[in-house]
């Protein structure tokens, strides 16, 4: 058994055990495995393992290793998660490629992802990442923001708003952490009533997992605990 077949076996019990501690079904939170920066041959094992959904945060990097797999047997049964930060002039090739978008901070951003997805394409999934910490640093909308941009993205043709992502401040207590999802999730459920269709909380990492879960997440992104170690020296 290769190490990222047990990595993300175990990865899969501590959600099951989170869920089952909150009395969720294990099966209401779906693991993204984090592979960017991650070769080729190391997603072929966690594929191996039964995995099909993956996160990329480099658009050059994921857009790669989206053309790769397409030229795979098992091409249509991979979902490809656009999760870092978006310029504007790096749009067109995520509305080509990527299934899902988690970090939409903007309707512009959102507006050229729905301009640009080609025709033949489904829609392209999309969640506002929201900055729930109000850290000067970290990108994502403020709560208020929310409801006039999640407007704006129900006008648009080719994507569809599934629901919210957040990056909270780092917190090592259960409590904060809990106290940090536990808003994201709020402000979902008050955009449901003009917006039904969104079910998607993309929250949660290897370190805040388990309140993420309580929090009512429903995708979490765990990279490093699947993968091993990441080697950024080729990153800018």
């Amino acid at each position: 058994m290769s190490s990222i077949k047990q990595n993300i076996e175990q990865v899969i019990t501590q959600i099951a055990a989170a869920a089952e501690k909150c009395g969720r079904n294990a099966d209401s939170v779906q693991l993204l495995a984090v592979s960017k920066t991650k070769p080729i041959a190391a997603i072929d094992d966690a594929i191996a393992a039964g995995h099909r959904a993956f996160g990329e945060n480099y658009v050059q990097e994921g857009v790669e290793k989206v053309q790769h797999f397409r030229a795979t047997p098992y091409a249509e049964a991979l979902d490809w998660h656009f999760i870092g930060p978006i310029q504007s002039n790096k749009t067109r090739p995520i509305a080509e490629h990527f299934d899902w978008v988690h970090s939409i901070d903007r309707a512009k951003i959102a507006r050229r992802l729905s301009d640009q997805r080609p025709s033949e394409c489904r829609p392209l999934n999309v969640l506002l990442q929201v900055n729930t910490s109000g850290e000067a640093s970290k990108s994502g909308l403020t709560f208020d923001e929310l409801p006039s941009v999640a407007a704006d993205i129900a006008t648009m043709p080719n994507v569809v708003l599934r629901g919210l992502m957040s990056i909270p401040e780092k917190a090592h207590d259960y409590d904060s952490q809990l106290a940090a999802f536990q808003s994201l999730s709020d402000a979902m459920a008050a955009l449901q009533s003009d917006h039904p269709q969104l079910d998607t909380l993309s929250m949660g990492m290897s370190g805040d997992m388990d309140a993420a879960i309580a929090a009512g997440s429903t995708i979490v992104r765990i990279g490093t605990a699947i993968f091993g170690a990441r080697d950024y020296s080729n990153k800018a």
